[in-house]
């Protein structure tokens, strides 16, 4: 592992934190000016650079903006005497990993420079898989190699393929897949969702149509088949398709020719078609809203595609991918998730498939407070539904949702052990509750008995006070390893103490 850079013309600072680190078994290395650091950064980088703000010549925040525009990736901690809001800022706009203040507690320190050391190496390994290059498709799950194999042996041939799978799944990634790695992979790839366009206009849509064929047709225009001509032609919801059309679909796959709207001259086109759909086609077939005929042409190959719920150990791949690409799309220093939200993530059913996953990645890329992910920051409505550990559905009852919302809000309920649940002989949690629930329920009912207004912020103040000051007296009062213990956010934790006035107590 590379060296520590500490920059501060303290000279104690320095002392402080060098022997502090050694403790830790990290290497570091001091400087007492900006300029000695810039120098050494051209012959050296160091894993963490720490600096203070106001210095002599060439301040913190000069050498923070320098590191970042020549090594964007490298974490930097600030620290100052002077906890303004103008330097808070001027840090966390320049690209600084955290902003510490001073006098700060040196345990503090040194764990905060250790989960910046733990940024950069994730930080190099991440560059490591980049440089090996992204598949187009993700997956390591069982069920998506099955799908990879059909590519493959699909890649030779020219037959007509059904896609079948849940809306959001990534159907129209495998027909790219599937042109990509065939013979028309030099053609051109055009896609359709028959069930976006208007019926009267989806006729006109794939096969084109003459000028002068209805009212607003002022020139001739070619259709989605002869745009496709020689490549592939993606018709998705296929399921949705007018009864109409698909009589005249299922003359262009008989013999590949067909009339444009309006003319009297057959067109004829190459085109190899990929349909796919989320609806179970037998069951229209049998209830006459699909043809039979057209069915059975469609469906020479069909390849299903699995729901992510199916797959979910794939979701922290294609977390991490979503949230890199979402940062690369906006212009953004990329975000981290922490094992504890990918952990979340991967017990969240995710109804709207993978589509939905990558639009919760945008969203935490926007909306996530700190450049580390945590469960916390997950958005609300993910929050709410989401099971908590170790159980598939929330806990039935007033007070087991509630307590439930604030396990998976807070990350700070563990679910039960192996042991702890054989011990139960097999029965849920919310048929034996923890004994403290029992108590928490009759002091619920007094209070309802009594008509005490807020009894729901009462006892969560009462609930958090209570955790957040034993994890405080285990750690002696270490708030980030407290944090970590409970399985929050340290400005959460942070927040938490201002909030609930536990900074008096200590």
């Amino acid at each position: 592992m590379k060296p520590i850079w500490i920059v501060d013309d303290d000279r104690s600072i320095r002392w402080v934190l060098e022997k502090a680190l050694a403790r830790e078994n990290l290497p570091s290395r001091s400087f007492g000016t900006a300029r000695e650091a810039l120098d050494a950064l051209n012959d050296d980088v160091p894993q963490v650079l720490v600096t203070d703000i106001r210095m002599p010549g060439a301040g913190g925040i000069e050498l923070l903006q320098a590191v970042k525009r020549r090594f964007p990736a490298l974490p930097v901690i600030v620290m100052t005497a002077y906890s303004d809001l103008e330097s808070a800022v001027s840090a966390f706009q320049g690209g600084a990993f955290e902003y510490l203040p001073k006098p700060f507690d040196v345990d503090t320190a040194t764990e905060l420079i250790r989960r910046a050391v733990e940024e950069s190496l994730r930080e190099e390994a991440s560059a490591d898989e980049t440089l090996v290059g992204t598949p187009e498709i993700l997956g390591q799950a069982p069920a998506m190699q099955e799908v990879f194999r059909a590519i493959g042996r699909l890649s030779q041939s020219q037959v007509t393929v059904m896609i079948t799978g849940e809306s959001g799944s990534g159907k129209e990634l495998v027909a790219r897949a599937l042109h990509r790695h065939s013979a028309r992979a030099s053609g051109p790839f055009v896609a359709i969702n028959t069930a976006a366009i208007p019926r009267d206009l989806l006729e006109s849509e794939l096969f084109g149509h003459e000028r002068g064929a209805f009212t607003g047709a002022q020139s001739m225009r070619r259709g989605r088949f002869e745009q496709a001509d020689g490549g592939t032609l993606f018709l998705d919801e296929i399921g949705d398709m007018p009864a109409e059309l698909q009589t005249r679909l299922l003359r262009v796959l008989s013999d590949g020719s067909f009339y444009r709207v309006g003319g009297h001259s057959p067109v004829h086109a190459n085109v190899r078609v990929i349909a796919a759909t989320h609806q179970p086609l037998e069951e229209r077939v049998k209830q006459g809203l699909f043809r039979e005929d057209l069915f059975h042409r469609l469906n020479v190959i069909r390849l299903r595609l699995p729901p992510l719920r199916e797959r979910a150990e794939d979701i922290p791949l294609l977390a991490r991918h979503f949230l890199a690409r979402s940062a690369r799309d906006l212009g953004v220093e990329p975000k981290r998730f922490t094992p504890a939200a990918l952990a979340a993530l991967s017990r969240f059913p995710f109804p709207g498939n993978v589509r939905q996953l990558e639009n919760v990645c945008h969203w935490l890329t926007v909306m996530a407070p700190a450049q580390t992910v945590d469960v916390q920051d997950l958005p609300p409505e993910l929050l709410e539904k989401m099971p908590a550990e170790g159980h598939g559905t929330p806990a039935p009852g007033a007070v087991g949702a509630t307590m439930q919302a604030l396990a998976t809000d807070r990350g700070v309920l563990a679910a039960p052990s192996a042991e702890t649940a054989r011990a139960a002989g097999g029965m849920a949690v919310a048929e034996r509750p923890n004994p403290w629930l029992g108590g928490l329920q009759s002091d619920v009912e007094q209070r309802l008995q009594r008509g005490e207004p807020d009894i729901m912020q009462t006892l969560t103040r009462q609930f958090e006070s209570m955790l957040i000051s034993t994890a405080l007296r285990a750690t002696r009062g270490r708030r980030i390893e407290a944090a970590l213990k409970l399985g929050i956010g340290r400005n959460t934790i942070t927040r938490k103490i201002q909030d609930l006035g536990l900074d008096d107590d200590d």
